[in-house]
């Protein structure tokens, strides 16, 4: 029994050491939260070598399409850009469109100023991708899309087609030099190691994504760990780390080891520019402007009891199960979306 005890422990002190070097984050960055939070105001961080100041707290767009009521979502919308959130999460294929199409007649009325916009495309070959770049635009009624990711690199070979001859970073390219976008990144649910051969396949052909989209939570510490394998690098290279599913759509907090507050705070405490949070409600927005507002940086021990909590509940990724199962891969089902 000692011995158990003993290896646990060792465990994980070396999990938090783990996360610990992935989570650091430059102390002038926290402190401007740290700040911006005792003023009970939203924080605001960088997003990697752009420059751009985009809020701790980032609007998921799924969520926009769930919520029966579209005019409701509209003001879902408009309370978190009025609030202090600028970062709006988006995809070509959430919820047929609707998403997009729901946060483009949001964005009217003067509302595009405040935000941040990015959206996300499936197409994984050039003409595919142009397409999709071109319906996003319309549904979102913008000239200029802020960020475009490619959206669930999540297949070993997705990183070949999308940067391959014909690929999608073509597209994306192109676009970018007609002015539709400005930034590029990718995002992905499934394997970090997939992460690591995208960012590694573009740093060969001289290209460095703007931002990278990954799970970043409680229980990713301790089962195929974004945290520890991919943000040291994007950390490294000075791309912005968008963090995304702090509470797995709810699926964490059935654990019944850690609260709402507790897992959006662990994932501002990593250096993540923006944490994107799913709210089909505004009950569902305030709470996580609650916890941007609240939020002041984890000391190391703060962050070692919530891995102890977890370690059990994360060992095997039974509350992520967008890494173990295809129910979170809409390209799975809909491969006619890639080209």
């Amino acid at each position: 029994m000692a011995c158990e005890k003993q290896n646990r422990r060792e465990f994980l002190e070396k999990v938090t050491l783990g996360v610990a070097a992935g989570a650091a984050i430059s102390s002038s960055a926290l402190a401007a939260s740290t700040t911006a939070a005792s003023t009970g105001e939203m924080p605001y961080r960088t997003l990697g070598r752009s420059g751009e100041r985009v809020s701790l707290l980032g609007l998921g767009g799924y969520h926009i399409g769930l919520q029966p009521d579209e005019q409701e979502s509209i003001r879902i919308i408009r309370t978190a850009l009025d609030s202090g959130v600028n970062f709006l999460d988006n995809c070509w294929d959430y919820n047929g469109g609707q998403s997009e199409i729901r946060m483009g007649k949001a964005l009217g009325d003067g509302y595009r100023k405040k935000a941040f916009l990015m959206t996300k495309i499936d197409g994984q070959v050039k003409d595919i991708a142009a397409r999709q770049i071109d319906e996003s635009l319309r549904r979102l009624q913008v000239e200029t899309i802020d960020l475009v990711q490619f959206h669930e690199v999540i297949r070993p070979g997705d990183p070949d087609r999308i940067l391959g001859p014909g690929g999608a970073l073509e597209a994306a390219l192109t676009a970018k030099k007609a002015g539709k976008l400005r930034y590029i990144g990718f995002t992905g649910h499934k394997d970090p190691d997939i992460h690591l051969r995208m960012l590694t396949s573009a740093f060969k052909q001289g290209f460095t994504f703007d931002a990278v989209q990954m799970p970043l939570n409680v229980m990713d510490a301790h089962y195929k760990s974004f945290a520890k394998k991919v943000v040291p690098v994007l950390v490294e290279h000075g791309i912005g780390v968008l963090g995304m599913k702090p509470m797995a759509n709810g699926i964490i907090l059935k654990s019944k080891t850690v609260t709402p507050i507790e897992c959006l705070h662990y994932a501002m405490n990593l250096p993540t520019s923006v944490v994107i949070n799913g709210c089909d409600s505004l009950e569902r927005l305030d709470q996580g402007l609650e916890a941007a507002r609240t939020f002041k940086p984890l000391s190391q021990q703060q962050v070692a009891a919530l891995l102890a909590k977890t370690a059990a509940a994360g060992a095997q990724g039974a509350y992520e199960p967008f890494k173990t199962s295809f129910d979170f891969d809409g390209t799975h089902f809909n491969p006619q979306w890639l080209g």
